[in-house]
């Protein structure tokens, strides 16, 4: 066990196991006290590494992980402090291989419930070597004005009423972490404040007894002044007893020992801690008390007398001329994290992205405001959830089925397309699903699938604008433009597209409206007296019935409809659909095997 101090001003710790809060917390604390550098040199997180990024004062900074504790000690030997979040499954066992690392000086634990074998285990190694133990069950330890572990002390507010950015002259022990904050507020009401405090933990074998830290309290010479808080159960307080007998305590010690109110139950009373249960009459606060006070300590006659006690051994030690009262600073203000400045209503900043279609910060996601549980417990298909996230509003069901028969009837055209042949060559080249299903999908545009958007654009506009299938075809041709929509490799007049025509039928049988879809055949009729290939092909047969779902159903304005057409919602549809089959033809070759692709040389013409 260390003799003296055992933090300072240039004190660095390693975190076990990531969390921000309590990490922010300690920066914050650095930046109060003035500190050059961070108290935290780096972070364990066991399998990850990188950096996490925190605020020391004003300044945004990037913080080492580490995968290991070696690693992480390896990487900074000036850190001698550990301080453990782990939980208490596996806190012993990162405890004991920190404290075998020789650059490791103390280790605070965290955890409450660490198995008492595997405590007795760490306290062993840690007094053989020479080591210091806070914990299991603590929150940690400070040192006014230089250092702290994790939340120790509490919020930044208490830290500042409790004066604890800068060091006073009283050493303060306790076995509560909770009732460590609170002895730091009365302190700091009638003394100079906190010089280092300690919480040593409430489990029935702490790391570290009251009397550890009492001696060594007794050897630093900046604090003048000793406070003890014990509770009933264990016998923890009898070593600070015996301490005080043997006259290795020079300094003046108020304790008192909290749990009197046990006497009053009939029945063995187990208070908050696993150590605070009285094993009998020794192990009672009334005893602790009574042999502390014959030792020689100030021991109040209640609790709410323990304050006046403090009080009145500082005010005669500052009498004596043994303690000259610390001046008061001014702390530094710490800037306010941007979220709590912006629910406090202190400021107020621009958002970086809208979002109408749907949202998360509920119970439950929302998709354009209905949400997740009543998508599934009214049945939603695809094609609602496609009309809520894509169109933002519920469209009638004969328009959602309308979807998704032009996901059905586009999701594959066989592996000879533009399309399904890069997918197939990209996933034989032995790459991922989603750089194969990119490949295909790039091949999208105004020659493959991306004809939809305009099909609908130039057909709207012609009948619009009452253009005879004449006029518009002929206009097109003397613009250069060919008639999106019209057209096919394969299909003809004779050979006609099946897709087209149960597209057709489904919209006579449904739609309230077709006059689009009639244009668009009109144009064909007037297209294959040119040429027998130049049929209505599927990308026209969409485009157009789009029109006719649009503006029949009677949800959208015609400012909507363009900008619907405009944005390219149509080739989206076709860009849905066919990534279902690019993603087929993907894991089709992978299953069959197949090798590298490589084109044969007798489907080239070399040519000079």
């Amino acid at each position: 066990m260390a003799t003296g101090q055992i933090f300072s001003r240039n004190t660095q710790a390693l975190f076990y196991n990531y969390k921000q809060l309590p990490i922010q917390r300690m920066l914050d604390f650095d930046f109060l006290c003035g500190r050059e550098t961070p108290s935290v040199a780096g972070i364990i997180n066991p399998g990850s590494e990188g950096f996490q990024k925190l605020f020391f004062g004003q300044e945004e900074i990037a913080i080492p992980v580490h995968s290991s504790i070696e690693a992480a000690c390896s990487a900074h030997p000036t850190a001698d402090v550990f301080i453990n979040f782990a939980s208490f499954r596996s806190a012993a066992a990162s405890s004991m291989a920190a404290l075998k690392q020789p650059t490791i000086r103390v280790v605070a634990i965290i955890a409450e419930g660490v198995p008492e074998s595997d405590t007795k285990l760490l306290i062993a190694y840690a007094r053989t070597n020479n080591k210091v133990v806070l914990g299991p069950a603590t929150v940690g330890g400070i040192q006014a004005g230089a250092f702290k572990i994790g939340d120790t002390a509490g919020t930044i507010d208490n830290i500042i009423h409790c004066k604890l950015y800068r060091p006073g002259s009283v050493g303060f022990v306790s076995k509560s972490g909770g009732m460590s904050n609170e002895l730091y507020n009365t302190i700091a009401r009638v003394t100079d404040g906190i010089y280092e405090g300690i919480a040593i933990g409430g489990d029935v074998f702490p790391g570290s007894t009251l009397s550890d830290h009492v001696i060594r309290f007794n050897n630093i010479p900046q604090v003048k002044m000793i406070v003890v808080l014990g509770e009933l159960g264990g016998r923890d307080e009898y070593s600070l007893v015996e301490a005080l007998k043997e006259v290795k305590i020079h300094k003046p010690v108020v304790a008192w020992v909290s749990g009197t109110c046990a006497r009053l139950f009939k029945s063995e009373v187990q208070f908050g801690h696993a150590g605070a249960k009285s094993g009998g009459e020794l192990e009672s606060a009334q005893a602790k008390n009574q042999a502390l006070l014959e030792a020689g300590a100030v021991v109040p006659t209640s609790y709410e007398a323990f304050e006046t006690a403090i009080k009145e051994t500082f005010e005669k030690l500052v009498e004596e001329g043994k303690i000259t009262p610390v001046s008061e600073v001014e702390p530094p203000e710490i800037p306010e994290d941007l979220s709590f400045a912006i629910k406090s209503g202190k400021v107020r900043a621009p958002t970086h992205i809208i979002s109408t279609i749907s949202d998360d910060r509920g119970d439950e996601p929302c998709y354009a405001g209905v949400p997740m549980s009543t998508i599934i417990e009214r049945g939603f298909s695809v094609g609602d959830v496609i009309s809520l996230l894509w169109f933002k509003r519920s469209l009638p069901r004969y328009c959602t089925q309308f979807i998704e028969i032009c996901i059905m009837l586009c999701a594959d055209h066989g592996p000879c397309v533009s399309g399904a042949h890069n997918t197939i060559v990209t996933a034989r080249a032995g790459k991922d699903l989603v750089s194969s299903l990119v490949s295909g999908l790039l091949t999208i545009g105004p020659r493959f699938g991306g004809a939809i958007d305009d099909a609908a654009r130039y057909f709207k506009d012609a009948h619009d604008r009452g253009l005879t299938p004449y006029e518009f075809v002929e206009g097109m041709k003397k613009q250069g433009i060919r008639v999106p929509g019209i057209g096919h490799r394969i299909k003809s007049r004779d050979n006609r597209d099946k897709r087209v025509q149960l597209l057709q039928q489904y919209a006579h049988n449904h739609f309230p409206s077709v006059k689009y879809m009639d244009y668009a055949v009109q144009v064909e009729n007037y297209t294959l007296s040119k040429a027998n290939n130049l049929v209505l092909n599927v990308d026209g047969a969409i485009g157009s019935l789009f029109l006719d779902l649009l503006s029949g159903s009677g949800m959208f304005t015609k400012q909507e409809i363009d900008e619907i057409v405009e944005i390219g919602y149509l080739n989206g549809l076709f860009v849905l659909a066919r990534s279902i089959g690019l993603i087929g033809h993907t894991f089709d070759q992978k299953r069959l095997k197949q090798p590298l692709y490589r084109h044969p040389w007798e489907d080239v013409l070399y040519t000079k």
